[in-house]
């Protein structure tokens, strides 16, 4: 019970830090104006891209990256102190912890992504969490982050979409991390794997656009608001 309130105490920060959306705070600040009201209405790096361009997008990452990789830090760094001794834990929460810090980052990292996506600050209608998931991946582990960034980079040069880059880079990462890499046990593969589901969730439109061959480009050049 006392872990369930330790994920609880990381989870609660994690979430509400979620909420700060770099996009829609640099696109006040820089251009006062709303992201939300232009292009797709996304409010995320992609979006942001697409209608201002680079100007502004290294505040966006910076933002996002601040907002994720301090609760992340935290989450790990709270379960590990209380339990820093525990290679297998006793109890009906955990059957296989390699490091008891990676499940509170992998868990708090969850959280941070659901609150990227429904961020209490903004009526719940956030931006599809790849910058949150990118960059909490580097804390986790700096190969599996490579490997979820190098396919959706890839298939981004390919193909130019980057909902198709996103959805299935962020597909293998949960089998990458347990079956590949061997990182965690399976409580650390189910915290994954909730949050890539989260995150293909929300790009269910693109995924059906994709099927049907509408789906929008990356492009380099931004639009004329």
């Amino acid at each position: 019970m006392f872990l369930l309130v330790l994920v609880l105490v990381a989870a609660v920060p994690a979430y509400l830090l979620g909420s700060v959306n770099g996009a829609i705070i640099a696109s006040q600040l820089i251009y006062r104006k709303d992201i939300r009201k232009f292009g797709s209405g996304n409010p995320g790096l992609t979006n942001f891209f697409r209608v201002f361009g680079k100007s502004g997008a290294l505040l966006v990452v910076l933002i996002d990256a601040v907002k994720t990789i301090a609760p992340v830090i935290f989450g790990g760094w709270l379960i590990w102190y209380h339990y820093p001794d525990m290679a297998v834990s006793e109890g009906w929460l955990f059957s296989r912890f390699y490091e008891v810090s990676l499940f509170g980052m992998i868990t708090t990292g969850f959280f941070v992504v659901l609150g990227h996506s429904f961020p209490v600050f903004y009526g719940f209608k956030g931006g599809r969490g790849v910058m949150a998931v990118g960059t909490f991946l580097f804390v986790v582990d700096w190969r599996l982050a490579l490997i979820g960034w190098g396919i959706f980079i890839l298939l981004i040069l390919l193909t130019r979409y980057v909902s198709l880059g996103s959805v299935l880079g962020a597909a293998t990462l949960p089998f990458t991390q347990l079956y590949i890499l061997g990182i965690g046990g399976y409580w650390e593969f189910a915290a994954t794997f909730a949050t890539v589901a989260l995150l293909i969730l929300r790009h269910s439109a693109n995924i059906k656009r994709l099927l049907k061959g509408e789906e929008s480009k990356l492009r380099l050049k931004k639009s004329k608001n």
